[in-house]
């Protein structure tokens, strides 16, 4: 099951633009108007993406005289790699034991090439 703090952290990667705000917070800390300049949405629009990304943890804010710096927090991100990587390895395990699971061929079945003389 799905925590609700997981869930906000889902909602918040659902969005493009919050995927490439998080992806220009990666190389550093930056002010909401250089953030703001990537993209073609307006900027309160920037403003509201980085809110719903702060109230889920991903981003922390922090004021230095009249600007607003965003910094990426990826403490939060880490339970959501753990699931995607244990969700990614279950079809491998189903495959191996779908193949332990085959029977050899009878001789009647086995193609006229395969029977030994």
């Amino acid at each position: 099951m799905v925590t609700n703090e997981r869930q906000e952290i889902f909602r918040a990667l659902a969005d493009p633009v919050r995927r490439a705000l998080l992806q220009s917070l990666w190389s550093g800390p930056k002010p909401v108007g250089r953030l703001a300049a990537r993209f073609t949405v307006s900027r309160p629009a920037v403003s509201k993406h980085l809110k719903l990304l702060r109230d889920a943890g991903l981003v922390s804010e922090e004021r230095r005289g009249r600007e607003r710096v965003y910094r990426l927090e990826t403490a939060p991100l880490a339970p959501v790699g753990e699931w995607i990587t244990a969700l990614s390895a279950v079809p491998r395990r189903r495959v191996r034991s779908a193949a332990r699971r085959r029977r050899r061929p009878t001789a009647e079945e086995r193609p006229s090439a395969w029977r030994v003389w």
